[in-house]
């Protein structure tokens, strides 16, 4: 049996995967990657609509693009620096 915090993780995994063929399929309406983040920023909003503020929904999306920004660092090549 699956503790919380694993069945937690296969949510998310579950629901990540359908974020990233939600992406696939979007990039098949358009080439224009400003629409398709303006896209998947107003379907947060959405998700939040009629709960939070919006103040309080940008807060969270920075907490989150904080939280998982060092996963896709790129290093330039030929340096050790981080971008």
């Amino acid at each position: 049996m699956a503790t919380p915090t694993d069945q937690n993780f296969q949510d998310f995994k579950r629901a990540e995967k359908k974020a990233l063929d939600l992406l696939a399929a979007m990039k098949t309406v358009t080439p224009k990657k400003a629409d398709i983040e303006i896209a998947l920023l107003v379907a947060i909003f959405e998700l939040h609509k009629g709960t939070l503020p919006a103040g309080t929904v940008s807060l969270i999306i920075q907490g989150h693009l904080k939280q998982i920004a060092p996963h896709y660092e790129a290093k330039v090549p030929g340096s050790s620096a981080v971008l």
